[in-house]
């Protein structure tokens, strides 16, 4: 950017005595005066609508500021920080497939992995913020199921007949005498078959692994 700087001092000659040539305006020197006007104005920018060249400057304006104000880099950066603190309060979940910690991203707060190999489950309905539970493992674990009769005895009956052998007047029979002259106990073993599976992961949901980071201050 040129600035203009007057080269003939005007005024200075109507105080020389008159013949003195250097009271003489010389057309050179308003030549080379407008010149000089003109390269300096050629290098300012329009006042509508300018396009400016090089590294301008301009005053900050203050933190918050809404107004028309010309927006300088530094204003630009406070401000999308204000926004990011805002969106990620400190307690706040970070979430991203890098593992690039938030403050290098963000250039604020302090930042910690958080929930290493487990899922996010809505605080209530008994779960309290930051509890943990569950595991990966918890599957159905291969068993089987055993049924055992408690026993149950066989008795061997023996019927004899009382009295003496030949048949009895009017028709009559013998008395029959019934007697238990043997017993045994048996025991059955019945076995189902195995039932659920084994396996590291197996009752986990279908997934994405990504990082998780809390801020905390």
């Amino acid at each position: 950017m040129a600035n203009y700087v007057k080269a003939t001092n005007f005024y200075t000659k109507d105080a020389l005595l008159t013949g003195n040539p250097a009271k003489i305006i010389k057309g050179a020197e308003i030549d080379d005066e407008f010149n000089a006007i003109a390269t300096a104005v050629n290098s300012k920018a329009d006042v509508t609508s300018p396009t400016f060249t090089g590294t301008p400057l301009a005053p900050t304006a203050t933190a918050g500021n809404n107004t028309t104000q010309i927006a300088t880099t530094a204003f630009t950066t406070s401000a999308i920080l204000v926004a990011l603190a805002t969106i990620y309060p400190i307690g706040s979940i970070y979430s991203s497939t890098t593992s690039t910690n938030p403050n290098t991203l963000f250039g604020f707060g302090t930042w910690v992995a958080f929930s290493a190999g487990r899922v996010l489950v809505g605080a209530g309905g008994g779960y309290t913020a930051g509890a943990t539970g569950g595991s990966a493992d918890a599957v159905v674990v291969s068993h089987t199921h055993a049924i055992t009769d408690a026993g149950h005895a066989h008795n061997y009956v023996k019927t004899t007949r009382q009295g003496a052998s030949g048949p009895l007047e009017n028709g009559g029979e013998w008395d029959a005498v019934q007697s238990t002259v043997a017993s045994a106990t048996a025991t059955t073993g019945i076995t189902i078959n195995s039932a659920g599976v084994s396996g590291t992961n197996a009752n986990l949901q279908p997934y994405v692994v990504v990082y998780m980071w809390q801020r905390t201050a």
